[in-house]
């Protein structure tokens, strides 16, 4: 790929200089819903991918931030973005885990975000620990048992309901929340995701999917921030998709009178932000390049570098 010279008035390009980053991972996909009328089973929410940042106060999983990192003057630095992973479908229904976003060079301790892990559907497929935890569909184990998430990146999942309270399942965790177990009235909510307004717009990441929906009631978990996903909202309804480049997970397939695929889970993303007069203009992978007040934010949704 070709570096962009994108010079923004790099007055102290030739020195040092700490910049704020946020790195999140892949989410996972939702798992599939077994269609067997009236005793199918929503598939459970995805976990959202792991988030990592250094801007404002809070990062994943309720931990402070973290401390800025340090460019070196004629330094590449390499930027992987994650993948979302796939929806459920099939014999288990189980989904795609999300893959691992970071941030990594010569002379700075590698940042390095877990992907999602992936949901249980439709014949008990198990969910899985990640940057934040898939749900177990509801056959899947017995009552009570969630996946956890990573340490400063992310929260579990929901419990899993239980066969003998509701064939609905649990909602996926997110960066900012646990995620909701499934109950007699329906699916489980995805679990929160953070606010970052490392942008200079304020910013959700990293939702977790909701549960889908089994026959009666006909009502999924959903997410309540719009980088968040939803599951199937009723019978013959897929789960919805993670958004892109959020982190976001896939919400989980509904029962119905065929089988219905989980959402599939968004990609992550890399922004790193830094004065603008340090700014040395020289990047791979295409980045989007805007300002806010006095800083220059690159924002990687393809992998790439940076050189300082």
């Amino acid at each position: 790929m070709f570096g962009q010279s994108l010079q923004f008035g790099a007055l102290n390009a030739g020195s040092p200089v700490e910049a704020d980053f946020l790195v999140i991972a892949g989410g996972a996909g939702g798992g599939g819903g077994l269609g067997d009328s009236p005793g199918g089973i929503g598939g459970a929410g995805g976990g959202a991918g792991g988030l990592r940042t250094s801007y404002g106060t809070t990062s994943g999983g309720g931990a402070s931030s973290e401390s800025k990192v340090t460019f070196n003057p004629g330094v590449t630095y390499t930027i992987t973005i994650g993948a979302g992973g796939g929806g459920g479908y099939g014999i288990y229904g189980t989904s795609g885990g999300g893959t691992a976003s970071s941030l990594e060079g010569p002379d700075i301790s590698t940042i390095q975000s877990t992907g999602g892990g992936r949901a249980g559907g439709r014949l008990g497929g198990l969910g899985s620990v990640g940057g934040s935890g898939g749900a177990n569909a509801t056959d899947s184990t017995s009552a009570g048992t969630s996946n956890a998430g990573t340490s400063g990146q992310g929260y579990a999942s929901g419990n899993t309901a239980g066969s003998a309270t509701t064939r609905s399942s649990s909602g996926g965790g997110g960066s900012a929340g646990v995620g909701g177990t499934a109950s007699a009235s329906g699916g489980g909510n995805g679990g929160n995701g953070l606010a970052v307004a490392i942008t200079g717009s304020s910013i959700v990441y990293a939702g977790g999917g909701g549960g889908g929906a089994t026959f009666s009631p006909q009502v999924p978990g959903t997410s309540n921030m719009a980088s968040g996903s939803a599951g199937g909202a009723a019978s013959y309804n897929n789960g919805e998709n993670g958004l892109v480049n959020t982190g976001a997970a896939g919400g989980g397939g509904s029962a119905g009178y065929g089988d219905n695929t989980g959402g599939t889970g968004g990609s992550g993303v890399v922004i790193l932000r830094m004065p603008t007069d340090s700014y040395s203009g020289t990047t791979t992978g295409s980045p989007t390049v805007t300002t806010s007040g006095n800083d220059t934010i690159i924002k990687f949704t393809g992998s790439g570098s940076y050189t300082h």
